[in-house]
């Protein structure tokens, strides 16, 4: 392998955020790459993870930080000029804020991703592009959850594959459902080497949780600090889990791929053995950290989806990637990253937007 085919110049846009600063975390401490996190800072926690990298990273200049947002069309071609590999996580994430503002929606999720794609069409430089897009594309998948079949403890149940019809569900689900489609087509038009990923629900340290976005770290830090948790609906929906190492791993399986140009996309989560409902989880973690959760219930909210398990076949069959951390295992983990990281988290959480509770809102689990 040449110097230049070995040379990586990772360019992650929402770099700070949950997924971006564990995959800067990793690079810069299983690799020589050089990392260059592009994040506007607007979540909370991601000042938290950013300090975090500095440190990491050290004297080393391995780590390059632009403060700045994808809606800057001149701020995104400056940053992706000399990537070789560019990892676009930069979102709104909410269906309710999508729902309150659907033009924010719009211009970060779609017009943003369109700024992206447009530099890497003109840079010449053919950089690997992975997008992570949502399960939220396939909508509420409507009657799915009525056939015996779909029952995560059914042994014939396989989940959610690539093939399912996309139905897009809300101002999110549209927005990034287009995003998703216009990866897809780029890549095959213009001929860039872009994967799609479209995920499930993921965990891990760094993550901070909130009740539009990331369930499981707002359950149990809920618990953990004994504050109430709303349910809408019974508790009885059903997800899976995807552990952010292992999330990790499944970037470096596809990356690995010979270039392509169809845009691959993948489904990608926990799968049928990481399933669980809301209530089940509410039980494992009065389990694991001896706190019970304080639930209340509202009632559901449309565009929830009753039933959502990965089909990740297609990932196995072409790379061999499957999931290898357990749901026990992931709360585990983000209990002791929660343990060492407490006071900032606290403050993190108390400063956080809240969507006012008179809005009636579509909500997911």
């Amino acid at each position: 392998m040449s110097a230049k085919e070995s040379f990586r110049s990772v360019l992650i846009f929402g770099g700070a955020g949950f997924i971006g600063s564990n995959l800067a975390a990793s690079l810069l401490d299983g690799s020589e790459a050089k990392v260059h996190i592009f994040d506007n800072l607007s979540r909370q926690g991601v000042r938290h993870n950013l300090t975090s990298l500095e440190k990491l990273a050290g004297r080393s200049k391995r780590l390059q930080i632009t403060v700045a947002d994808i809606r800057d069309a001149e701020m995104v071609e400056r940053a992706a000029r000399h990537a070789t590999e560019v990892y676009h996580f930069a979102a709104q994430v909410a269906v309710t804020t999508s729902i309150v503002d659907p033009r924010l929606d719009f211009d970060v999720n779609l017009a943003g991703t369109f700024n992206i794609l447009e530099v890497i069409r003109k840079s010449g430089n053919s950089p690997f592009l992975l997008f992570t897009s949502t399960n939220k594309v396939y909508g509420e998948l409507g009657g799915r959850a009525d056939r015996g079949d779909t029952s995560p403890a059914s042994a014939s149940f396989q989940g959610v594959s690539e093939s399912q019809p996309l139905d897009f569900h809300s101002p999110y689900g549209c927005s990034k459902g287009a995003a998703d489609q216009y990866v897809r087509d780029y890549a095959r038009i213009y001929g860039l080497n872009a994967v799609v990923f479209r995920m499930s629900c993921i965990a891990g340290p760094r993550q901070f949780g909130t009740e539009d976005q990331g369930w499981i770290a707002h359950f149990l830090y809920s618990a953990l600090e004994e504050v109430p948790v709303t349910i809408y609906g019974d508790g009885l929906q059903v997800r899976d889990v995807l552990y952010i190492d292992d999330l990790l791993r499944a970037f470096g399986a596809v990356r690995r791929l010979p270039p392509s140009k169809e845009g691959r996309i993948y489904n990608i989560g926990g799968g049928p053995a990481n399933a669980i409902s809301l209530l089940d989880l509410a039980a494992l973690i009065e389990q694991l950290t001896g706190y019970r959760l304080d639930l209340k219930f509202e009632a559901a909210r449309p565009g929830d989806q009753p039933v959502y398990v990965t089909d990740f076949q297609k990932l196995n069959r072409e790379t061999g990637w499957q999931p290898t951390t357990n749901i026990r295992d992931t709360l585990e983990s983000m209990q002791q990253w929660w343990k060492r990281n407490r006071q900032i988290f606290v403050a993190a959480k108390s400063s956080a937007p809240r969507i006012p509770s008179t809005l009636a809102l579509p909500r997911t689990a």
